[in-house]
């Protein structure tokens, strides 16, 4: 049986993304996504899944940070999945008591109204995750009288819903990713993305410009473009991509190849079927045919057979 590392404890929504993503998989739960993640590099499971963005607060910013520095991991697989929220306190407890609340910061984000309108004079404090937090007020003696969480939490750990579906946005959606150390690359499906951390060469005007003229000019579209910083001082940033299709794909793979030329360093986070199955379509003169005819056409003038 496949050991998948998860961001834990038991009852995240992370831990619903892996029963989609591997339903037969036994779940390794893992304190937060760097353990999870280097329990995938060091061999403790084959897998992780991990959170990657959200549809509300953008990027989780620490799943971009590990995958772009450390041992690589490729991703396999993606799952869209939908996201609500419970208020969760130990039996007995009444609204009015509420003094202190603990749960992860996405969901304090994404319940920022209701815990203003509701809660107004209560202290927030940031969790590990929503299920650590539901467990931690579960517990006797707990400094928390409620936890925000998913309702499966509640009922895993014994607490209940003074409030559901307490979220700002009813359509809010967490993508989750299954990473795992480089392997063989899912084949293409029609279907793809591509995931990418590229480092800028030297900092000059127009340079961000001359790495997105290498899609927008084969005609791929990116669908994710965070910045995030090096660390070697302010002012200083390499970037995530998302870009439709498969590196199997002759747009996808000559502009990350062009793409490689243009930066000091490029590393490959895998392609993989896209959760929503959109199939993109490729604009004149950028389809796997029309590339492989021009490939032919400049074989043909270079033998100087004119």
């Amino acid at each position: 049986m496949q050991k998948l590392a998860y961001l834990g404890p038991e009852g995240t929504f992370c831990e619903a993304a892996l029963r989609i993503l591997a339903p037969d998989a036994e779940g390794l739960p893992c304190a937060n996504v760097t353990a999870a993640l280097e329990a995938a590099r060091g061999g403790e499971a084959m897998a992780a899944v991990v959170p990657l963005e959200n549809s509300v607060e953008g990027a989780i910013t620490v799943t971009l940070d590990e995958l772009a520095w450390g041992e690589p991991l490729l991703i396999s697989a993606e799952v869209l999945l939908p996201v609500e929220f419970s208020l969760l306190a130990r039996p007995g407890t009444e609204m009015p008591q509420i003094k202190r609340v603990y749960t992860h910061p996405a969901a304090i984000t994404q319940c920022r109204g209701f815990l203003a309108r509701e809660l107004p004079d209560a202290v927030v404090v940031a969790a590990p995750s929503t299920a650590g937090a539901a467990m931690e007020v579960s517990m006797p003696g707990s400094p928390y009288d409620a936890a925000v969480g998913p309702a499966i939490a509640g009922e895993h750990y014994g607490l209940v819903e003074l409030a559901s579906r307490i979220g700002d946005r009813d359509d809010t959606v967490t993508r989750f990713v299954k990473v795992a150390p480089p392997g063989p690359l899912p084949e293409p499906t029609g279907a793809d993305r591509t995931s990418l951390v590229a480092f800028l060469n030297d900092d000059h005007p127009g340079a961000l410009l001359e790495m997105l003229s290498e899609f927008a000019v084969r005609g791929v579209n990116l669908t994710r473009i965070e910045s995030r910083p090096t660390g070697d001082g302010i002012g200083r940033y390499f970037f995530h991509f998302d870009a439709e299709g498969h590196v199997a794909d002759a747009r996808v793979g000559e502009a990350l190849s062009g793409l490689h030329r243009l930066s000091s360093d490029v590393r490959f986070l895998g392609s993989y079927p896209r959760a929503d199955r959109l199939s993109p379509e490729p604009r004149n003169g950028t389809s796997n045919a029309e590339f492989a005819e021009a490939a032919d056409w400049l074989a043909w003038v270079r033998s100087g057979r004119v």
